[in-house]
């Protein structure tokens, strides 16, 4: 079994579908965002919301937005514009939130 998951993880490494701390990644950051739906909402690069009332994402703190993706999607944090995100954020893996929370993190 021990071969089996080496010889994964090794394809993993050489097709560039692991990151360097090993989290399993299907896309980079930038991509993720857009074709998970986040710039139909939040704008071109995290900086110009539809709606006022919706946050801007760029330069946002990595852990923090990370850990806002997975409330939403737990349920955890239900309040204001949470009802419009919740059925995205189940398209979305914890790999996912964290390359899009850290692309997020790198924008001015």
């Amino acid at each position: 079994m021990k071969y089996v998951n080496k010889l994964v993880v090794a394809a993993l490494i050489g097709s560039g579908s692991l990151l360097a701390n090993g989290m399993a990644l299907a896309a980079d950051g930038a991509t993720l965002y857009k074709t998970k739906t986040c710039v139909a909402c939040h704008g071109a690069d995290g900086k110009a919301p539809v709606l006022p009332s919706y946050p801007r994402l760029a330069g946002q703190n990595a852990a923090y937005a990370l850990q806002q993706m997975k409330d939403i999607k737990s349920g955890a944090r239900n309040n204001g514009q949470t009802a419009a995100m919740k059925p995205v954020m189940h398209l979305v893996s914890d790999a996912e939130m964290q390359a899009i929370a850290d692309w997020l993190a790198t924008l001015k």
